[in-house]
């Protein structure tokens, strides 16, 4: 299990069944859905754009110290890129431990850890037609721009 980006739909059947293992007796799998509305404006549409070299990597660092702050099997991130649209996924993470408290700790300091630090960049289409980027102060703040 690893961290990765993709332009293709999200499998959460088969996503989830990677984290699957019998030493485990909890698995929390977390779903980034679109949504049609953000800060009182109507969503039709999201695009996301990723730099992948520094995406990757740093994915990874996430992942890795989620391993080694909570006491999990397995963890895993993919993230879509590109336009998707109302109710698709945009990022999965899951997580797999004995216990699960755990489980839902790292999972939930994946998806902040993601949010924070990496290169992804999302682009709302509004239903009036218009098309703005949000949140890159986010990224920018989190490597010190």
């Amino acid at each position: 299990m690893s961290f990765a980006v993709t332009d293709a739909p999200i499998d959460r059947e088969a996503f989830a069944a990677a984290l699957a293992d019998p030493a485990c007796g909890a698995c929390v799998v977390f779903d980034g859905w679109i949504r049609d509305h953000n800060e009182g404006r109507a969503v039709q549409r999201l695009e996301y754009e990723v730099y992948r070299p520094l995406a990757l990597s740093e994915g990874e660092k996430i992942l890795e110290e989620a391993r080694r702050r909570f006491d999990v099997r397995h963890v895993a991130c993919v993230h879509r890129e590109g336009l998707l649209e109302l109710g698709e996924p945009a990022v999965l993470v899951g997580a797999s431990a004995p216990h699960r408290d755990a489980a839902f700790q790292a999972a939930r300091y994946v998806i902040d850890e993601a949010k924070r630090r990496l290169p992804i960049w999302k682009k709302e289409h509004y239903v009036d037609g218009e098309a703005r980027w949000v949140n890159c102060r986010h990224c920018a703040a989190a490597h010190g721009a």
